[in-house]
């Protein structure tokens, strides 16, 4: 699964390779388990559902360009350089996963880096 996250901007904010995602400057921050995201911690942080990742409210944080239904895609902006990936942390024992929300037709207010903090 290589996919580029961009936000309610356009702009591209991580990018996904294998089940890794990875900031731009190369700082591993989450990873896919099943349809769910994770951080290294164990956090779910949200979900990954038809190209967006819909956060725990089920509002839109971020689209792909596999992104399908949904909000008005913004125009894309160009892809910085992707720095060399950081060694992808041993993960922590991960929370249970809740239950999928109702999408909602909003932009959540975790459309950054912010969503992996």
């Amino acid at each position: 699964m290589d996919y580029v996250f961009y936000n309610k901007n356009g702009d591209p904010i991580a990018y996904s390779s294998g089940i890794d995602i990875f900031l731009f400057s190369g700082k591993p921050v989450a990873y896919f388990h099943d349809d769910a995201i994770y951080s290294y911690s164990g956090k779910q942080l949200g979900w990954f559902d038809s190209g967006w990742v819909i956060d725990l409210q089920g509002y839109s944080v971020f689209f792909t360009d596999s992104a399908t239904g949904g909000l008005v895609k913004p125009i894309k902006r160009v892809n910085p350089i992707r720095s060399v990936r950081g060694i992808v942390p041993v993960k922590g024992i991960r929370e249970v996963k809740k239950i999928k929300p109702v999408k909602r037709m909003s932009w959540s207010s975790y459309s950054g880096t912010n969503f992996f903090l």
